[in-house]
């Protein structure tokens, strides 16, 4: 049936007689933990021509754990060298282990035990010619560790400082109002350091500058808890939720602060708090359904066993167990999953958060600084049940005494309740109740809350009866069709304001003359405010927007009628145009005019974003008096550490970062880093700032943030980080422009030189039998460097203007290695 020449017959023939000696190879693997390749000396020659001294692909384990794909080089003195990895997409080993055996391997190692010279634990090297696999064991491979709990803050965390820098400006056409934000957050010895300041100018101060310190504290964590030391706002921090208080809330706090934390959680799986159980009679699979769809199945064994819940979604919600056996069903039964998504650590029931310390203004030059009075504070929540969190709470500011409590509840997957109750001693009392129903074609909401004053509480004595202010919402969101909702909001409000307002609206989602598009169509009638010189404001309202079909434009057109500003009836028309844009560092434009009862307005947009800082500007013209207003909003983050410096103007997570140099051979490259847990950045040529995750060590990858690929190739493709809250690291990446080079490989004979090493800065190979070897080699400098152990070693410059190219292949020819003398 099939034909083989003779070389390939006596291949085939030493294949098939390996196959059939595998066991025996298995047995003696257990007794030497690596196969001693001299023992092929019975190879065809044909064969053993292509197995030594020639790149082979192999998948590398270490202690059982896959590393990657990678080339390696087999000598026939049981030596193993290992080129590079080619893939390690499906490894969760971070890149800088392989990096590290790489180095240890690319000399050359003997297979075998090792008995001298033994780095990071090395106890042997195998090669299974079977599956192609080299492995390496170490003498951490008995170490079986449990899966930690929390994460281990890093031994040497950089020392860095992260630097948010806020400028906000705005003009209402008579006065200028501005303000300066910096939040810094740094990393030393692993204690977590935080500054919050400001600078601001409102026309309330008549034109002075004020400035204010609002936090500057440590922080430290320990597994599940945290410890706080300085100046602080007393905001939870690790509660489900903090119950409501009446009253005025501490002003920063000198003083220390202790509570929970899930920052070093480790994200195992959480599991359902009521366990599931099956008790088949025959080996046989559990089907899980959840609405009727299928989320995961099982195999089980006969008798009481104890579903895996750690891989369903998390929630309370109801689902449906499917027993199958020798492929029949035999029982269904409904349980209920309990795996609360605010609630990581069920097996600790206790949040807590407490403060002591004193009210003060550090580095303020406010006025009216209150009175220095010592504050207190102990906010915790209770797990009294999978569904149910119990919320308590008790401060002291300015010597009144407030208390809370709060009730978080889940009845159902679908119904969720939550009621609060407080009381400030000399103030009053106060309550809070929502409701919340989902399914699938919408969602119902019902709140209210109340709160009962005490006579003169508000600073004002004209009056002895107690108040009471009440707020009362329902509202109702229910999709009508696969395109179409329609929203309906009701409010009644009591006290200082008072009225029922109502809104009714229908959206629909869909194409319009082939762009996509929406419609909205809205009916209101609210409570009147000073915009309506306190008459209701009734109205109707269409809005239609439709996406283009390139440069991200829309275009976008509003009707209706609102009240005017003496009360009556204002009719108004708005047109409105919005466009992304390439020019530097302005992204998009945007434009409208609008006519009105009193005349026609006209405002103008831009949001811009350079590697050094982002933000946007506004400017509108009002159809009632004329004015001219505007604003600018801009933001950077300043990065310091490693002893290096940058600035960004992404709208980065303020946790931890590395600063990346680029250095490429294109022009105008992009480069996108991912760490793999939801961070990413766009990286250009010079310095960048790309945000990683605090805690959790990771890897963050580089590639081309492009559609067509580049001739180039990225050193390295992925570097490691293990880093504090504010902690800053840096790495350097290089991108080349490379070519294909494709040639053979002669001595000074003439002759193929087999098993020589050709290395360049993008790429190295191995020459195979013949003398033909292909390698990556970097454009600016085209030199390949050859080694050789017999032969000696050269150097090969390859300009590319001096051979035959095809696109990204340079074809060589025949390339003789003289090594030079002296």
């Amino acid at each position: 049936m099939f034909q083989f020449a003779a070389p390939g017959r006596a291949l085939a023939v030493w294949l098939l007689g390996a196959a059939c000696l595998l066991p025996l190879e298995v047995l003696a693997e257990r007794a030497s933990s690596a196969i001693d390749l001299n023992t092929f000396g019975r190879l065809p020659e044909d064969f053993e021509a292509h197995f030594f001294d020639v790149p082979l692909a192999v998948r590398v384990e270490l202690d059982q754990r896959y590393l990657g794909d990678a080339m390696v080089v087999l000598s026939r003195d049981n030596r193993v060298q290992l080129l590079a990895f080619t893939d390690t997409e499906q490894s969760a080993e971070p890149a800088t282990l392989r990096q590290l055996w790489q180095q240890r391997l690319e000399g050359g190692r003997m297979l075998g035990d090792c008995l001298q010279n033994c780095p990071d634990g090395l106890q042997a090297i195998h090669y299974s010619l079977a599956n192609s696999q080299l492995s390496l064991l170490t003498s951490n491979a008995e170490k079986r560790e449990q899966d930690a709990l929390f994460h281990h803050l890093p031994e040497q965390s950089d020392a860095g400082l992260l630097l948010r820098n806020q400028l906000n400006l705005v003009n209402d056409g008579n006065q200028t109002t501005g303000r300066i934000g910096l939040l810094g957050q740094g990393n030393l010895h692993n204690w977590t350091t935080l500054a919050d300041a400001r600078v601001e100018r409102t026309p309330a101060e008549q034109g002075d500058m004020r400035y204010r310190m609002n936090q500057l504290y440590a922080q430290s964590l320990h597994e599940a808890h945290f410890f706080r030391l300085g100046y602080f706002s007393t905001d939870s921090q690790g509660l489900v939720r903090q119950p409501a208080l009446l009253g005025r809330r501490p002003d920063s706090t000198l003083g220390l602060m202790l509570g929970s934390s899930d920052s070093l959680l480790v994200d195992n799986g959480q599991a359902s708090a009521v366990p599931v159980y099956v008790t088949p009679n025959r080996p046989g699979i559990v089907e899980i359904y959840r609405n009727g769809s299928l989320i995961n199945s099982q195999p089980v064994q006969p008798g009481l066993q104890a579903i895996d819940t750690r891989v369903l979604p998390g929630g309370i919600y109801d689902v449906e167990l499917r027993l199958l056996e020798d492929g029949l069903e035999t029982s269904r039964s409904e349980v209920s999953i309990y795996k609360p998504s605010r609630w990581q650590n069920m097996d600790n029931r206790w949040r807590y958060n407490l403060y002591l310390g004193q009210q003060v203004e550090l580095l303020s030059n406010s006025d009216g600084n209150r009175e220095q009075s010592p504050v207190f504070g102990a906010l915790s929540n209770y797990l009294m049940h999978p569904s149910a969190v119990l919320g308590l709470s008790v401060q002291q500011v300015d010597a009144d005494l407030q208390l809370g409590t709060s009730l978080d509840w889940d009845v159902h997957e679908r119904f969720k309740l939550y009621a609060s109750l407080n009381q400030t001693q000399g103030l009053g009392n106060g309550g809070d109740l929502q409701l919340t129903y989902t399914h699938p074609w919408g969602s119902l909401l019902l709140s209210h809350n109340q709160t009962w004053l005490e006579p003169g509480s508000n600073g004002r004595d004209d009056t002895s009866q107690r108040q009471v202010r009440s707020r009362t919402a329902f509202s109702i969101n229910q999709r009508v069709t696969s395109r179409s909702s329609a929203t309906l909001r009701l409010e009644h409000s009591a006290g200082s304001a008072s009225g029922l307002g109502a809104d009714l609206s229908w959206a629909f989602y869909g194409k319009l003359r082939g762009h996509q598009s929406s419609v909205r169509l809205s009916l209101f009638d609210r409570p009147g405010t000073r915009s309506s010189a306190g008459v209701r404001s009734r109205g109707v309202n269409v809005a239609v927007s439709m996406k283009l079909e390139r440069d991200g434009r829309q275009l976008g057109v509003d009707v209706g009628s609102r009240a005017s500003r003496e009360g009556g009836n204002d009719p108004y028309a708005s047109l409105w145009y919005r466009q992304n844009v390439d020019l530097g560092p302005v992204h998009s434009l945007g434009g409208s005019a609008t006519l009105d009862g009193y005349g026609t307005s006209l405002a103008a947009n831009g949001r811009f974003h350079s590697q050094a800082l982002q933000g946007d500007a506004y400017a509108q013209s009002s159809s009632f008096n004329n004015n001219l207003s505007g604003g600018l909003n801009l933001e950077s983050t300043l990065a310091l550490g490693a002893g290096k410096l940058a600035m960004g103007g992404s709208n980065l997570p303020l946790e931890a970062g590395l600063i990346i140099d680029v250095e490429s051979d294109l022009h105008g490259v992009k480069l996108r880093a991912n760490d793999g847990q939801g961070m990413s950045a766009v990286l250009h040529p010079g310095r960048n700032i790309v945000p990683v995750t605090a805690f959790k060590s990771g890897h963050v990858r580089f590639d081309f943030d492009t559609k067509d690929v580049p001739p180039a190739q990225i050193q390295p493709l992925a570097v490691d980080y293990h880093l504090n809250r504010g902690g800053v690291g840096y790495h350097a990446v290089k991108v080349m422009r490379t070519v294909t080079v494709f040639g053979r490989l002669l001595d000074g004979q003439g002759q193929p030189l087999h098993g020589a090493h050709v290395v360049n800065d993008a790429g190295r190979t191995v020459v195979e039998a013949d003398g033909y070897f292909n390698v990556e080699m970097s454009e600016s400098r085209p030199t390949l460097e050859i080694r050789h152990g017999t032969a000696g070693n050269c150097l090969l410059t390859l300009t590319p203007d001096n051979f035959d190219r095809e696109d990204d292949l340079l074809i060589v020819g025949d390339q003789r290695c003289v090594p030079s003398v002296g």
